[in-house]
């Protein structure tokens, strides 16, 4: 009998993963049973059963893990990572919700996030700088950079973290991929497209190592949707800094922050404290997790 192994899954589709030891070998493996849920980041333990592929056995234990869910299923998107890198971009525009959804999603996980603004070469970058400067006022990290003509600046915010990049199609994700990784992200994209017959969107999500082991990024699917159905209605209201210091303080403690007397959610946006946008996100964020049935959470 082989003894046991551990590596670091560096790629995932569907119950297939690339597991890399440590002494760099790639095996190609199946999960063991259908009860491992796998997700890139994450430390296993696995066992040979040829030059190129295994078995995984267990997971280790999870620092973090980042992932979404609707009423029907949810999809792991990283493990074990310290940050969150959100990109947009001013074409195609963005959309506000998704970028809340994730960053809701980072804080109720425990994660930093930070956005990145991409294509600041473009004259509507200067537009949409504008509309991401709430975020920075709320404490994030807006990072603007171009993955065409200067990628330094979010080559900076990675340095030292284990980061998953997340996004939608056509926000710069790959370029600025190949970037930081060069010829092995533009490797592993023809390999990935390839396997999923010619597809220009793929669903595999991948890892590469930036300077040293314990340095890398995540390269995660173009993402349209984002469910949030994992968290309960306190996390997801706890997920709003400039919330934060007056939950607990409304008149009634089942306060659902729409129409009642004393709201100090309602109080906070009147006071300029917050705004009408984000407590509309929190509402509906809110509203959604309430209408799943609850079921048991990683």
């Amino acid at each position: 009998m082989n003894a046991p192994l551990t590596g670091l899954v560096i790629e995932t589709q569907r119950r297939h993963s690339v597991v890399q030891l440590a002494d760099g070998t790639r095996l190609n493996c199946v999960s063991k049973g259908r009860q491992l849920q796998l997700a890139c980041g994450d430390q296993v333990a696995l066992s040979r059963t040829n030059d190129s592929e295994g078995v995984i056995e267990t997971i280790a234990d999870r620092a973090s893990l980042f992932y979404r869910a609707d009423a029907f299923k949810e999809k792991l998107v990283a493990a074990n990572v310290t940050q969150v890198a959100c990109i947009v971009a001013p074409l195609p525009a963005y959309a506000d919700e998704l970028l809340n959804r994730w960053l809701v999603c980072a804080e109720a996980s425990g994660v930093k996030a930070i956005i990145g603004l991409n294509k600041v070469d473009l004259v509507e970058a200067a537009a949409t700088a504008n509309a991401l400067a709430m975020y920075r006022d709320l404490g994030y990290d807006v990072v603007p950079f171009s993955a065409k003509f200067n990628h330094a600046p979010m080559r900076e915010r990675l340095a030292g973290q284990r980061s998953v990049l997340i996004g939608q199609s056509g926000m710069g994700k790959s370029k600025l991929l190949n970037a930081l990784v060069g010829e092995e992200a533009q490797r592993t994209n023809d390999i990935s497209q390839a396997l999923d017959s010619g597809k220009h969107t793929t669903t595999f999500t991948r890892l590469f190592t930036l300077a040293s082991d314990d340095e890398w990024v995540i390269d995660s699917p173009g993402m349209q949707v984002f469910g949030l159905a994992h968290f309960s209605r306190t996390q997801i209201e706890q997920a709003f800094p400039e919330f934060r210091p007056v939950l607990g303080q409304c008149r009634f403690r089942d306060c659902k922050h729409l129409q009642e007397p004393n709201c100090a959610l309602q109080e906070a946006v009147r006071t300029g404290t917050a705004t009408i946008n984000r407590l509309s996100y929190l509402r509906r964020f809110c509203s959604e997790t309430e209408a799943v049935p609850h079921y048991e959470r990683h």
